[in-house]
């Protein structure tokens, strides 16, 4: 590699976190709470290639991956896994465990931090799979919403880059859409902006959806303004629609400034074809952040929590006390979060994106005059980073998208090394070590050698281990010899692939081979989303007999059971049973925030509204509350008439 003043080494970062504890060894069948999605009746009422992309292959699980739910609230010292990027005007920290999260960026000349950096690791309930966090700059694939990779480990890799600056390659396999991509970052020689290329690429024989959004946080100040390209655009809340409006100026506000509004909103930009890709969050004095990009990055987004009750009660929860707020400046492949993009068979989709500082004269972006402001600060980036520079960027870069990297600084899955075995991909820039297939990857190599998939394994005390669910993993199954354990994945990949009867039948059948409370539960969840009741309710009934009669069983899936199967029970009207599991359930299960909770709902199901307000009243946190989840506040508003407590408080909408 050649000699460069930018420097790529490893580190350690030393933060309070919360653990991420166990994934949830049971495969979520049902689609999950969706706070981002519209009414599918208003797609009648946008631009055409919107609507179609609105509506392209939304999910309808988050298989093949596991939720992760296993954190708490109580953070303890940690010392993380941290690779710095240096040279004289940049010091730049990546979080490899975590996502490939750039988690600080700090300018050397002025001594600022140029994201909101958090001071500490709260997981909470935003990604998709669940376990999320706030802060830095996140890189965002798969479907609308927060990554499944948002708490998970990238591989990560030194190679030399364009010019000869040491890069730093991060890459995974995106389990959802079955998809390999890497983000390359390097810092030029001299250079105030951090530069990072992406590369999509679909190695399949079919056209797949894409999604890809890079979401930057930045603090959040009474004054400060987002500056961007665009005089209208879509304003989506929790009220599930898609608003077109002027901007900034709409309902009496200037929507450039995070706090002029009550709830939590994002702000969708219609950046004109032919404008220059950039937007800026500059703070009181004109000082701050701004991204750009190369064309192919056209969306453009402002993410605000909004000065409100819920929204500042957010704002607490995903940091520690007295910390500051934050705000979202995102871009993306498509004009909103709701879309996601056709890539036809064999192709890939690739960009370059800058950050660095913003330094503007804070009387003309902070001044009434709209286009004044945006335009001083687009002539602000062209004095420090031009157009062309960044075009020139992506095509010194491009050409070396497929350059093997050099010294690994961090491992990643074993699921991109087990699809490359299958399906034989020529992927060069991005390896997949055979090295890294591991326990849950093992038994799925030997039904891609044998044609049998390992049915010694099974054991009542645990739940099967990960299933697959594409299509070919699906085929494969069907051709193997069944048993229990090959018909229990055959019967998950049935059902994500919308056979659901046949789904039933292979769960019906590799119950009758060996009773197992974790195929129980799926029949049960599976006779919920049907519609019928009284066959639900004698699946979650054994379900939950099952697994409580079982010596040894796993307590993080008893615990993941009977979150399923209570509220299964109480959606039939049958709370006295929900009552029975739930009190046999071990104390420790029982005084998580979550199951204090659903105590409460069976208490009010029961008729015992007192007992029930005794339980909110005796205080209770969701750690995994999901992101717009109402719960709180409706099952309040049925014990009582009285204003929701703040510890309650997380609607992002008017109530």
């Amino acid at each position: 590699m050649a000699r460069s003043a930018t420097t790529i080494r490893r580190s350690t970062l030393t933060l309070p976190v919360a653990p991420l504890g166990p994934e949830n060894p049971l495969p979520p069948l049902l689609p999950r709470d969706d706070p981002h999605r519209i009414d599918p009746r208003q797609r009648a009422t946008l631009p055409p290639d919107m609507a179609r992309q609105v509506g392209y292959a939304p999910l309808t699980s988050v298989l093949p991956t596991r939720l992760r739910d296993g954190y708490g609230r109580d953070r303890v010292p940690t010392d993380l896994d941290a690779i710095v990027l240096e040279n004289d005007r940049l010091t730049v920290t990546v979080l490899p465990a975590y996502g490939g999260r750039v988690y600080a960026m700090r300018h050397k000349p002025t001594g600022r931090d140029l994201l909101y950096t958090n001071p500490v690791i709260q997981p909470a309930d935003f990604a998709l799979n669940g376990a999320w966090f706030s802060g830095g700059i996140e890189w965002n694939i798969g479907a609308t919403g927060h990554t499944t990779l948002s708490c998970a480990p990238l591989h990560a890799a030194v190679l030399e880059g364009p010019g000869g600056a040491p890069t730093l390659r991060l890459w995974e396999w995106e389990r959802l859409r079955d998809l390999p991509f890497q983000v390359d970052l390097w810092l030029p020689e001299g250079s105030d902006f951090l530069f990072a290329g992406v590369r999509l690429r679909n190695p399949h024989d079919v056209t797949v959806p894409v999604y890809w959004w890079s979401n930057t946080a930045v603090p959040e100040t009474r004054h400060g303004r987002v500056l961007v390209p665009a005089d209208e655009g879509w304003h989506f809340g929790y009220e599930h629609r898609l608003t077109p409006i002027p901007f900034p100026e709409w309902r009496g506000a200037d929507r450039s400034y995070p706090l002029h509004g009550d709830f939590p909103a994002d702000y969708f930009y219609e950046v004109p074809a032919e404008s220059r890709k950039w937007i800026a969050a500059v703070d009181r004095d004109g000082n701050g952040l701004v991204q750009t990009s190369t064309a192919t990055l056209r969306g453009r987004k402002l993410f605000v929590w909004g000065a409100g009750p819920g929204g500042r009660r957010w704002q607490r929860w995903l940091t520690e006390d007295g910390a500051p707020g934050y705000a979202e400046i995102q871009a993306g492949l498509a004009r909103t979060q709701l879309e996601h993009v056709p890539l036809a068979a064999g192709g890939e989709v690739s960009w370059v994106e800058c950050y660095g500082p913003m330094d503007a004269d804070p009387t003309v972006v902070r001044g009434p005059d709209w286009a004044a402001a945006r335009a001083h600060a687009e002539k602000r980036l062209a004095a420090t980073l031009p157009e062309a520079t960044v075009d020139a960027a992506y095509r010194a870069w491009l050409p070396l998208a497929d350059r093997d990297p050099d010294e690994v600084l961090h491992t990643g899955s074993g699921w991109g090394a087990l699809e490359v075995a299958r399906g034989g991909y020529a992927l060069p820039g991005t390896p997949f070590d055979p090295a890294t297939l591991g326990p849950d990857q093992r038994p799925w190599l030997t039904l891609l050698d044998t044609g049998r998939f390992p049915e010694e394994d099974a054991a009542p005390e645990r739940p099967p281990g990960p299933s697959l669910v594409a299509q070919p993993w699906r085929e494969r199954l069907e051709c193997a010899p069944g048993g229990p354990l090959t018909d229990y994945h055959l019967g998950v990949a049935q059902w994500h692939a919308g056979d659901r009867a046949q789904a039933r039948r292979s769960w019906e059948r590799s119950l009758s081979a060996a009773p197992s409370p974790w195929t129980s539960r799926c029949l049960a969840l599976a006779e919920a989303w049907g519609g019928h009741p009284q066959r639900a309710i004698a699946g979650a009934l054994a379900a939950a007999k099952r697994a409580l009669a079982t010596e040894g069983v796993d307590p993080v899936a008893l615990a993941a059971l009977a979150r399923d199967m209570i509220p299964v029970l109480l959606d039939a009207g049958r709370a006295d049973i929900a009552r029975r599991v739930f009190d046999r359930l071990p104390r420790e299960v029982r005084a998580r925030g979550r199951f204090r909770l659903l105590d409460a709902r069976i208490l009010l199901a029961l008729g015992d509204r007192a007992g029930a307000r005794a339980i909110f009243d005796a205080g209770f946190e969701v750690a995994d509350l999901r992101e717009g989840d109402e719960v709180l506040s409706t099952t309040w508003a049925l014990l009582t008439d009285d204003p929701l407590p703040a510890a309650y408080e997380f609607r992002m909408r008017p109530a």
